[in-house]
Protein backbone atom coordinates (compact mmCIF):
# COMPACT_ATOMS: atom_id res chain seq x y z
CA UNK A 1 0.00 0.00 0.00
CA UNK A 2 1.15 3.66 0.07
CA UNK A 3 3.09 5.18 2.34
CA UNK A 4 0.44 7.13 3.94
CA UNK A 5 0.51 7.05 8.04
CA UNK A 6 -2.70 7.25 9.48
CA UNK A 7 -2.36 9.10 13.45
CA UNK A 8 -5.47 7.51 15.32
CA UNK A 9 -6.35 9.87 18.89
CA UNK A 10 -7.31 7.25 21.41
CA UNK A 11 -8.37 9.44 24.42
CA UNK A 12 -10.64 12.54 23.88
CA UNK A 13 -8.79 16.15 23.51
CA UNK A 14 -5.36 15.11 22.66
CA UNK A 15 -5.80 16.49 19.03
CA UNK A 16 -6.39 20.00 21.28
CA UNK A 17 -2.91 19.26 23.76
CA UNK A 18 -0.65 18.45 20.90
CA UNK A 19 -1.99 21.34 19.01
CA UNK A 20 -1.31 23.48 21.98
CA UNK A 21 1.92 22.21 22.93
CA UNK A 22 2.82 22.94 19.58
CA UNK A 23 1.60 26.64 19.67
CA UNK A 24 2.79 26.89 22.89
CA UNK A 25 6.52 26.08 21.82
CA UNK A 26 6.10 28.00 18.25
CA UNK A 27 5.42 31.31 20.87
CA UNK A 28 8.82 30.63 23.30
CA UNK A 29 10.84 30.32 20.38
CA UNK A 30 9.09 33.69 18.78
CA UNK A 31 10.00 35.44 22.04
CA UNK A 32 13.51 34.05 22.23
CA UNK A 33 14.35 35.16 18.50
CA UNK A 34 12.93 38.70 19.66
CA UNK A 35 15.07 38.86 22.55
CA UNK A 36 18.06 37.51 20.93
CA UNK A 37 17.57 40.42 18.27
CA UNK A 38 16.75 43.57 20.46
CA UNK A 39 19.61 45.17 21.06
CA UNK A 40 20.44 45.79 24.76
CA UNK A 41 19.68 49.45 26.36
CA UNK A 42 21.97 49.71 28.94
CA UNK A 43 22.49 52.28 31.48
CA UNK A 44 25.30 53.77 32.95
CA UNK A 45 25.48 54.37 36.74
CA UNK A 46 26.81 57.82 37.48
CA UNK A 47 26.22 57.65 41.07
CA UNK A 48 24.06 57.28 43.59
CA UNK A 49 22.69 58.52 47.40
CA UNK A 50 21.70 56.53 50.02
CA UNK A 51 18.31 57.50 51.36
CA UNK A 52 17.59 54.88 54.25
CA UNK A 53 20.27 52.17 56.16
CA UNK A 54 20.06 48.36 56.08
CA UNK A 55 21.69 46.77 58.35
CA UNK A 56 21.57 43.66 56.26
CA UNK A 57 22.22 43.94 52.35
CA UNK A 58 22.43 47.34 50.29
CA UNK A 59 20.64 50.81 51.39
CA UNK A 60 17.33 51.84 49.79
CA UNK A 61 18.66 54.57 47.61
CA UNK A 62 18.55 57.16 44.48
CA UNK A 63 20.39 56.11 41.27
CA UNK A 64 21.28 58.37 38.63
CA UNK A 65 22.01 56.54 35.28
CA UNK A 66 22.55 57.73 32.01
CA UNK A 67 22.03 56.51 28.38
CA UNK A 68 22.30 57.43 24.88
CA UNK A 69 19.71 57.45 22.80
CA UNK A 70 20.48 54.70 20.51
CA UNK A 71 19.05 56.42 17.47
CA UNK A 72 19.76 59.92 17.74
CA UNK A 73 23.72 60.26 18.21
CA UNK A 74 24.35 62.98 20.01
CA UNK A 75 21.84 62.94 22.51
CA UNK A 76 21.89 61.71 26.24
CA UNK A 77 19.43 61.21 28.49
CA UNK A 78 19.64 61.14 32.49
CA UNK A 79 17.02 59.15 34.43
CA UNK A 80 16.76 59.28 38.57
CA UNK A 81 14.99 56.59 40.35
CA UNK A 82 14.46 54.76 43.92
CA UNK A 83 15.75 51.57 44.06
CA UNK A 84 15.19 49.54 47.26
CA UNK A 85 17.39 47.55 49.12
CA UNK A 86 17.47 44.86 51.75
CA UNK A 87 18.07 41.19 51.23
CA UNK A 88 14.96 41.53 48.71
CA UNK A 89 16.03 44.49 47.06
CA UNK A 90 19.47 42.64 46.72
CA UNK A 91 17.98 39.81 44.81
CA UNK A 92 15.11 41.81 43.29
CA UNK A 93 12.41 40.54 44.59
CA UNK A 94 11.13 43.45 45.85
CA UNK A 95 8.51 45.41 43.89
CA UNK A 96 9.42 49.50 44.51
CA UNK A 97 6.75 51.08 45.71
CA UNK A 98 7.51 54.11 44.58
CA UNK A 99 6.92 54.84 40.51
CA UNK A 100 8.77 58.42 40.84
CA UNK A 101 11.29 58.90 38.36
CA UNK A 102 12.87 62.08 37.11
CA UNK A 103 14.28 62.47 33.16
CA UNK A 104 16.50 65.30 32.19
CA UNK A 105 17.74 65.17 27.98
CA UNK A 106 20.86 66.77 26.53
CA UNK A 107 22.44 67.54 23.61
CA UNK A 108 26.12 66.59 24.23
CA UNK A 109 27.25 66.37 20.51
CA UNK A 110 26.19 67.02 17.03
CA UNK A 111 22.88 65.75 16.90
CA UNK A 112 22.41 62.92 14.28
CA UNK A 113 19.03 60.85 13.49
CA UNK A 114 20.96 57.69 12.85
CA UNK A 115 18.02 56.23 11.93
CA UNK A 116 14.26 56.15 11.39
CA UNK A 117 12.06 55.87 14.59
CA UNK A 118 8.42 56.20 15.27
CA UNK A 119 6.80 57.93 17.84
CA UNK A 120 6.47 56.39 21.29
CA UNK A 121 8.98 53.58 20.42
CA UNK A 122 10.68 52.73 23.51
CA UNK A 123 14.46 54.00 24.15
CA UNK A 124 15.52 52.57 27.37
CA UNK A 125 13.55 49.77 29.75
CA UNK A 126 14.53 48.72 33.01
CA UNK A 127 12.80 45.94 35.02
CA UNK A 128 12.50 47.61 38.51
CA UNK A 129 11.26 44.11 39.79
CA UNK A 130 12.25 40.77 39.28
CA UNK A 131 8.95 39.77 37.06
CA UNK A 132 5.83 42.42 36.43
CA UNK A 133 7.37 45.98 36.54
CA UNK A 134 9.28 47.90 34.39
CA UNK A 135 10.32 51.51 33.99
CA UNK A 136 10.60 53.20 30.38
CA UNK A 137 11.64 55.84 28.83
CA UNK A 138 9.67 56.29 25.58
CA UNK A 139 10.73 58.91 22.52
CA UNK A 140 8.28 61.33 20.63
CA UNK A 141 9.48 63.85 17.81
CA UNK A 142 7.28 67.32 17.87
CA UNK A 143 7.62 68.44 14.87
CA UNK A 144 5.90 71.78 14.90
CA UNK A 145 8.89 72.63 17.66
CA UNK A 146 11.83 71.03 16.25
CA UNK A 147 11.93 69.01 19.47
CA UNK A 148 12.61 65.73 20.56
CA UNK A 149 10.33 64.70 23.60
CA UNK A 150 11.01 61.83 26.44
CA UNK A 151 8.92 59.99 28.75
CA UNK A 152 9.71 58.28 31.25
CA UNK A 153 6.96 55.85 33.70
CA UNK A 154 6.79 52.83 34.74
CA UNK A 155 3.93 50.11 34.33
CA UNK A 156 2.90 46.31 35.29
CA UNK A 157 1.17 43.74 34.02
CA UNK A 158 -2.23 44.73 35.03
CA UNK A 159 -1.82 48.51 35.41
CA UNK A 160 0.81 51.26 34.71
CA UNK A 161 1.46 54.49 37.00
CA UNK A 162 0.08 57.66 36.82
CA UNK A 163 3.62 59.17 37.67
CA UNK A 164 5.45 60.18 34.84
CA UNK A 165 8.62 63.20 33.74
CA UNK A 166 9.34 64.61 30.59
CA UNK A 167 12.29 66.12 29.06
CA UNK A 168 12.52 67.95 25.61
CA UNK A 169 16.28 68.51 23.38
CA UNK A 170 15.57 71.25 20.55
CA UNK A 171 16.51 70.00 17.03
CA UNK A 172 17.32 72.06 13.86
CA UNK A 173 14.66 71.19 11.17
CA UNK A 174 17.47 69.71 8.68
CA UNK A 175 17.30 66.53 11.07
CA UNK A 176 14.75 65.35 11.05
CA UNK A 177 13.39 61.68 9.04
Amino acid sequence: MGGSVAVVWDRPGAMERETMTRLAKILGLTVLAAVAVAPPLAAEEIGSVSTVFKAIGPNDKIVIEAFDDPKVAGVTCYLSRTKLGGIKGAMGIVEEPDDDAAISCRQVGPIQITDSFRDGETVFKTDTSLLFKTMQVVRFLDRKRNVLVYLVYSDKIIEGSPKNSVSAVSIDKTHFP
